[in-house]
Parts: structure tokens; C-alpha cells; sequence
């Protein structure tokens, strides 16, 4: 096996490769026909959350996922998993790689992501879609005492190996089957593989210990990029009116939603995620071509 690539088996890999982008050495998967799309995962998760939308994709457009700081195979130091940094982090690998990007997709805390390069203008946006945006912080006591424990937790040496002893199938089905989300044996497994791994932990606490959304939710009546949010019913891990007052407070959103489908919208239910982002996206896809 590569030094640093997933395993042979693991989702997607005939499109990985490895990115030095200081501070970090990436893992990335790239794919696809046309103009360039950035797909950000959320965290805990990696690129492989979007092996089975890419396919439904990679002929209108060059589909670019890398896994985030921390996460999957991306190799990161410790300090630079806040949101303004990440995204500042992602747009220089783009710049690395080549790729100009006109479309964002991002999951979860990957939307976040999304709106923070927006926010800060550093990429020239069309489109963006937001799939199941964790786009608050936790309220009440829980915003307390949440980034307390993920901050004690990710300085603990013995955290990740703690934690990444477990990444059984039923654990993983438990957790996931929490969101809402009703995934197969094969995704489920996909998971159960990734908190089996210490670095993989290691990252996700990591960046839970630096995350904060109250600068960027300031700002969204801000950004201007048309933004579409499509939002599970189901999803139980982040409430469908978060999607709501974000659609409502951006001068040109709009929210669509995903009835029966919880959290991992776009591993549930691929076929109407894609269906909606390339309805979506045609007219940035056609500009782009015609450039």
C-alpha cells in the first residue's frame, strides 16, 4: 500500500492521491469530467461520505473531496482545525492542486465550511449547497460544557487510543441510526473502519475543541453566493429549522427538503441529493463550460 493512501479496498481509492499543502499533507480524491466542485464532508467523517454521489456527478463536473484537517488520511498538526483556518487551509490546497472550484457542496460541519470561504471571499463562488448544515452551536448548558470536554479530551494523549479501541458495526449503527440516518451494512462499516483509527479520532476531537459558528452566522446576511439547502426531515443530529433561519437570513438561499432522509442525506439518498444539486447548479456549470 501507498504510505499515507487508504487501503486498497477503501472506497474511491483509484481516485486518491496525496497533497503536501503546509501545514498539512492531505489525502484527496479527485474524479470526474468538467468544471471543478469542492466537496467538503462534516466531522467524523471523510471524502468517502461521498462515493456514492461522485458517480452521479463526475460527468458534468471534475469532483474534488479531501478528507479535512485531522480527518480520514489528512495529516495535521494540532492548532489549525477553527473554522477560519480550515477554510483558509482548504483554498490554498485548491491553489496547490490547481483547481478553481465554482461550486461548494459541503455536509454537516462541511456547509460550514462552505460558507466560511464565502464569508471571507476567498474563492470566486457561483453556487453553493449546504446538505444538512450544522450551522449553530450547541444551546444552553450543552454549549458549555460540550467544547469543554472536546477540548480536555483532544489534549489527552490517551483519548484517541481510548475511543479508537471500540468501531464495531453495531456501535456504529447505533450512533448513525441516532441522526436519523438509515444506512447498510457496507456504509456502516465505512465508519466503523475510521474511529477505528487513533489520528482519525485524534482529528475529530480535535476540531470540535476549536469550533465556533457565532462569527459566520453573524455574517450570513453577508454572502451573497446563491446557496441552496437541502435538509433531511429525519435528521436528528441538526434540527431542519437551523436550515431555515440560515435560508432566511442570506439575501439568495433557498431550502429544500428531503422528506424521509435523515443526517447522511447524501449516502441515504443519492440519487435526490444529485438530482438536486444538478438542477441547481446548471446554470454555473453552463457559464463555467462556455469560459
Amino acid at each position: 500500500m501507498t504510505p499515507g493512501l487508504p487501503p486498497e479496498d477503501w472506497p474511491l481509492r483509484a481516485a486518491s492521491r496525496i497533497v503536501a499543502s503546509a501545514p498539512h499533507r492531505w489525502h484527496v480524491q479527485i474524479e470526474g469530467t468538467g468544471p471543478d466542485m469542492l466537496l467538503l464532508h462534516g466531522a467524523g467523517a471523510s471524502a468517502h461520505s461521498w462515493h456514492r454521489l461522485m458517480p452521479r456527478l463526475d460527468e458534468r463536473f471534475r469532483l474534488i473531496a479531501p478528507d479535512l484537517p485531522g480527518h480520514g488520511w489528512t495529516r495535521s498538526p494540532r492548532g489549525r482545525s477553527g473554522l477560519p483556518q480550515v477554510a483558509r487551509d482548504i483554498a490554498a490546497l485548491m491553489t496547490e492542486i490547481g483547481a478553481s472550484p465554482r461550486v461548494i457542496v459541503g455536509h454537516s460541519a462541511g456547509g460550514a465550511i462552505a460558507l466560511e470561504i464565502a464569508r471571507q471571499g476567498l474563492m470566486e463562488l457561483d453556487r453553493i449547497v449546504v446538505i444538512n448544515g450544522a450551522l449553530e452551536d450547541f444551546k444552553g448548558p450543552a454549549g458549555v460544557l460540550f467544547p469543554i470536554m472536546a477540548r480536555v479530551l483532544a489534549v489527552n494523549p490517551f483519548t484517541g487510543l481510548f475511543l479508537s479501541r471500540g468501531g464495531s458495526t453495531a456501535q456504529v449503527r447505533s450512533l448513525i441510526g441516532a441522526t436519523g440516518t438509515d444506512l447498510d451494512e457496507a456504509a456502516l462499516s465505512h465508519y466503523a473502519r475510521l474511529i477505528a483509527r487513533r489520528e482519525h479520532v485524534d482529528g475529530t476531537l480535535a476540531m470540535m475543541a476549536q469550533w465556533s459558528l457565532r462569527e459566520l452566522n453573524a455574517s450570513l446576511p453577508g454572502i451573497s453566493v446563491p446557496t441552496l439547502f437541502l435538509h433531511g426531515d429525519r435528521d436528528q443530529a441538526v434540527r431542519i429549522d437551523v436550515a431555515e433561519r440560515a435560508a432566511a437570513a442570506m439575501p439568495d438561499a433557498r431550502l429544500v427538503t428531503l422528506k424521509g432522509i435523515g443526517h447522511l442525506a447524501q449516502e441515504e439518498a443519492p440519487d435526490l441529493v444529485a438530482d438536486e444539486i444538478l438542477r441547481f447548479t446548471a446554470p454555473a456549470a453552463s457559464a463555467a463550460a462556455a469560459e
